[in-house]
């Protein structure tokens, strides 16, 4: 892919997720529950093994985690009712949240889609604020209705991703666990690094998944199908957009990783920690918000790509109507 090319694509997505910046903000708080919510049974596990081995919980927060993990994993295997309960308490999180933050996702793809199409060329300059601000698809009836619609579909693909992940996880283990530990580690880092790369290459299918299903209002099998073969047709345009937001995905890690550690060795200041404590506050929260627009930037960008190739591709002109071009007509 040229830089031009993908310099638009980019530029187009960043513009359209600015003008509908309602869902950056519910995406980001949709993601916070949820990680709330995964926090709520590890410590309840963590209370039910100190209940188990009779111990302070207190004591057991004070030790480093990888003792923590060791003491909880070891407790865990010595009382099979506890484990039991952990893991149906983590399992119902994990699946009920997911499908929370799946829901949501309906939405907000389907409000960038409604933008993407509506939008015009938006990437083309000279740049004005109040073509950026028509590009705005957001309204709440809109939301709520494509949710609605799209939800069905979008939870059969999350339950279908928790499949692979789980089956994934497991055999990564039972991979790692069998070697011999005497065995050289750059096999393990090998499997690891090849683990990462699997899971990585699983989530760009989703994500193009989503991004299909809702463009073309069409079932989980044919938008499957129709994600075969974009990526068959256009990897190079696929790859280069991957690559550049990882890129920036990498950065801006590198700079939460800095402002995370300069606020840390603030709060050993006394009196002068105590205001630190909002300021910490205040990155947590700026650090979801800009991972968010860069997300749904990365959503644009894809739609942009999927559209020029179904452009090339078929002819959409006497097919149905999709469910999202009626929302925005009746909005």
């Amino acid at each position: 892919m040229s830089p031009r090319p993908l310099k638009a694509a980019v530029k187009r997505g960043a513009l359209i997720a600015a003008a509908n910046w309602q869902v950056t903000l519910i995406q980001a708080s949709a993601g916070s529950l949820f990680r709330l919510l995964l926090a709520a049974p590890i410590v309840g596990s963590l209370f039910l093994v100190a209940l188990a081995i009779g111990r302070d919980p207190s004591t057991l927060m004070s030790l480093e985690w990888r003792e923590i993990t060791a003491t909880i994993a070891l407790s865990l295997m010595s009382h099979p009712v506890v484990l039991a309960a952990c893991g149906l308490a983590v399992a119902v999180v994990v699946i009920g949240g997911s499908l929370f933050v799946v829901l949501i996702r309906a939405g907000t793809v389907a409000t960038l889609v409604r933008s993407n199409r509506d939008a015009g060329p938006l990437e083309e300059p000279p740049l004005r604020f109040p073509v950026v601000a028509r590009a705005s698809r957001f309204t709440i009836d809109g939301y709520l209705e494509s949710a609605r619609s799209l939800f069905p579909r979008y939870a059969r693909m999350c339950l279908m991703l928790i499949g692979v992940y789980t089956v994934s996880g497991l055999g990564f283990l039972l991979i790692v666990t069998g070697r011999d530990p005497s065995e050289s580690w750059g096999l393990t880092a090998l499997l690891a690094a090849g683990f990462v790369l699997w899971i990585t290459s699983v989530n760009l299918l989703y994500l193009l998944m989503q991004i299909v299903v809702a463009a073309d209002d069409c079932g989980v099998v044919i938008g499957a199908f129709r994600v075969t073969t974009f990526l068959r047709r256009e990897p190079a345009n696929i790859g280069s957009v991957f690559l550049f937001v990882l890129g920036l995905v990498v950065v801006a890690t590198g700079a939460s990783v800095l402002a995370t550690t300069a606020l840390g060795l603030v709060t050993f200041v006394p009196f002068v920690g105590l205001a630190a404590l909002p300021l910490q506050v205040l990155a947590w929260l700026l650090r979801g918000l800009v991972f968010q627009y860069l997300g749904l930037t990365t959503v644009c960008a894809y739609l942009k790509l999927y559209g020029a190739f179904a452009d090339r591709t078929r002819d959409r002109r006497f097919g149905p109507v999709p469910v999202y071009d009626r929302v925005s007509l009746e909005s």
